[in-house]
């Protein structure tokens, strides 16, 4: 016996047999002559769209389909696409809620998102989860979570607000709209958690074999590494995974032959893609499991750029086929993820479809449907998307008193040291190792160095420590900006010229329970509260936030004479413990490479 549910998809198939073999049923709406990109054979020719419901009827010539209430759309000239996929984002990069991300990124044609809650989990466990799952399902588009496997993803390393292991593992798995496993990021660095931290490898493959066995995905997170490394990492998620952390062609390649499904990565700070579309361009590997994603994505990006639309673009400018690039957010995505209703279309599909004006290569989406429903048209939002109202429990999350400034200072009783320091590279979260000698003056570490500025992560979560280093590459002249955004466990980060401006800007952030503030001269200049896990935001939309972002971002170059991109997401992956090669945490300097905690000072010899 059927239940509801599969009883509601019966009678709509069999309503679209009807329309088809003529039973008195017609099309609800025909899209009149388009340029159909078929992501299936790689073609575009000119053909009609029928829909019924939330289904594609056909395509091809729908003449007969169209009935009197038949409404039917000319889109001759223009170009007919599924709607595009994201494979991998975090809403919390956005600063954003789900519903307010999504009311940016709908007008742009990405009619589905796959999303990893990790950064709210690291915070505040599985209560934020559940919350952003709750909203997610909310949505009237496709939004799927996938949970962390594990929090922290570096025992011993960092300190996150509540740990998640393989025993949360099933119960996250069955909240709303939540179809796998996230990044397994635990087990990123291969050889060195093996022999460092076995238990996290027995750990992760008891949490993805669960989710293997109740047809669930896993994604991967192998970030520069090779032959025996990349296949434990593989094995540990149950041999078919993906990857959004491949900056080579050669790993592109291997990763490729392996069978894994490589997410270019192509966000508001790191920039993958063309690295990776070399194996494609110049040495002719399929594309099939060729992806495209964005894993962190600024609103501002989305509104002056456009989101997948605008990865897709980027692609093609590499210099791959528009059909193929396309491929890479609709049928490639769809495929990996098991979406077996979405990302071509075909009788039975959902009708999620973008329309495109002008050249292909110009991702210009001037109307998208979802389910046969026209939600947004040149570039504005045509549908109403309910607010989700978070819980107060999301809200409280800094459990931290005031600093001061000399606790943020390396104090040493030599008259000279061997500073450990972290290298900023741009547009990556990887990061550099430098070993700087500094002077000690009047007790403290000092540096000489314009270039060289100290940097500390403050506990948040209820712990008193703070790690402390200094960070080559950020350029700032004057004045101190602090987050609560610091990748994975975000602790709150602060960086600065001077300890008593980096004070104010913590103690900023600290007050305002989350967010991220800008201080010169003992003043704040700017400020933006983050309320939710001390990540995102409900008080303002979109629009609102990219306004005040943009603002921010300003006096940060122009009062404080950083002239890096995104800075404030830069600064947040300064303290991304998986990702190579040192970085900063609560606990102090870690070399990711070795799993270990080393001193940010030692004795010179």
């Amino acid at each position: 016996m059927l239940n509801v549910k599969s009883l509601k998809v019966a009678e709509d198939r069999l309503h679209c047999v009807d329309a088809l073999l003529g039973k008195g049923s017609f099309a609800d709406k025909v899209l009149k002559g388009g340029n159909v990109v078929n992501v299936i054979t790689g073609e575009i020719y000119v053909a009609d769209v029928a829909i019924s419901g939330k289904y594609i009827l056909m395509v091809g010539d729908c003449t007969s389909l169209i009935g009197e209430g038949t409404e039917v759309v000319d889109v001759s000239g223009k170009y007919v696409t599924p709607g595009f996929i994201d494979s991998h984002m975090h809403f919390e990069s956005a600063m954003l809620t789900a519903t307010e991300f999504s009311r940016l990124s709908l007008p742009t044609g990405t009619t589905c998102l796959i999303a990893d809650p990790h950064e709210v989990g690291n915070v505040l466990g599985k209560t934020a989860i559940k919350a952003m799952a709750e909203e997610c399902a909310t949505l009237p588009h496709h939004v799927y979570l996938r949970v962390p496997a594990l929090t922290p993803d570096c025992p011993g390393l960092e300190t996150p607000g509540e740990s998640l292991t393989s025993e949360d593992v099933q119960e996250m798995l069955e909240y709303p709209t939540v179809t796998g496993i996230g990044e397994t990021q635990g087990v990123t660095c291969m050889r060195f958690v093996y022999e460092h931290k076995y238990d996290v490898v027995k750990d992760t493959i008891a949490a993805t074999t669960y989710a293997r066995d109740i047809g669930k995905k896993v994604d991967g997170n192998a970030a520069e590494i090779f032959g025996a490394d990349l296949a434990a990492h593989i094995i540990c998620g149950g041999t078919d995974i993906s990857c959004h952390e491949t900056t080579s062609k050669e790993e592109c390649m291997e990763k490729l032959r392996y069978g894994v499904y490589v997410l270019m990565r192509e966000g508001s700070t790191q920039s993958n893609m063309p690295e990776c579309i070399r194996a494609l361009t110049e040495e002719g590997l399929s594309s099939r499991r060729m992806l495209l994603a964005t894993d962190d994505m600024l609103a501002e990006d989305i509104i002056k750029k456009g989101h997948m639309n605008d990865i897709v673009r980027r692609t093609i400018e590499r210099g791959v086929n528009p059909v193929e690039a396309i491929q890479m957010v609709t049928i490639n995505a769809s495929t990996w993820h098991n979406l077996d209703k979405i990302g071509v279309l075909a009788p039975g599909k959902y009708a999620d479809i973008n329309i495109i004006s002008g050249k292909l290569e110009d991702m210009n989406v001037t109307a998208v449907y979802l389910e046969g429903e026209k939600v947004a048209e040149d570039g504005k939002l045509v549908v109403e998307l309910k607010p989700y109202t978070y819980p107060d429990a999301v809200k409280h999350t800094v459990k931290r008193g005031r600093v001061s400034a000399d606790e943020l200072k390396i104090p040493s009783a030599e008259k000279e040291v061997q500073a450990n320091c972290v290298g900023l590279i741009v547009m990556q979260n990887l990061s550099e190792k430098y070993s700087v000698r500094l002077p000690v003056v009047d007790g403290f570490v000092t540096s000489v160095e314009d270039d060289l500025l100290p940097v500390a992560v403050i506990g948040r979560h209820g712990q008193p420590d703070i790690g402390k280093t200094f960070i080559k590459g950020f350029n700032i002249k004057n004045g101190a900006f602090a987050e609560t955004v610091s990748h994975d466990t975000h602790n709150l980060i602060v960086i600065g010229t001077n300890y008593e401006d980096m004070a104010a800007a913590a103690n900023r952030v600290i007050e305002m329970q989350g967010g991220v503030a800008i201080a010169r001269g003992g003043e704040i200049l700017g400020e933006m509260p983050l309320r939710i896990c001390g990540l995102m935001t409900d008080e303002l939309t979109g629009p609102q936030l990219v306004e005040k972002t943009i603002e921010l971002h300003n006096i940060v170059r122009e009062q404080l004479g950083c002239d890096v991109p995104a800075p404030f997401m830069h600064l947040a992956f300064l303290s991304l413990a998986t990702s190579p090669k040192w970085k900063i945490t609560d606990k102090g300097v870690v070399d990711v490479e070795n799993y270990k905690i080393i001193p940010s000072i030692v004795p010179l010899r």
